[in-house]
């Protein structure tokens, strides 16, 4: 983890507003989402990017019943016909 000098102060709200210089560098515009992880006692931001819930293929993904999938994964899918 790179420490960027950068503090935040949580407003009354629980919001935390993230720098342009960051946001810039990580590719995050306005409208865009981040999702948030915890990891022992840190929080992490990144970027969210929609991905197959099978195999993580982050192109040509396919809304089906809420869940993203590959055109990959939908095809081996579809040989499990019973």
């Amino acid at each position: 983890m790179k420490a960027t000098g950068i503090i935040r102060k949580v407003d009354e709200v629980g919001r935390v507003v993230v720098p342009i210089e960051l946001r810039s560098l990580m590719g995050i515009e306005n409208g865009d989402y981040v999702e948030i992880f915890t990891e022992n006692d840190q929080v992490i931001l990144k970027k969210y990017q929609p991905s197959c819930v099978f195999c993580g293929e982050l192109n040509n993904i396919t809304q089906f019943r809420g869940k993203m999938v590959c055109p990959e994964c939908i095809a081996a899918l579809s040989k499990l016909k019973k």
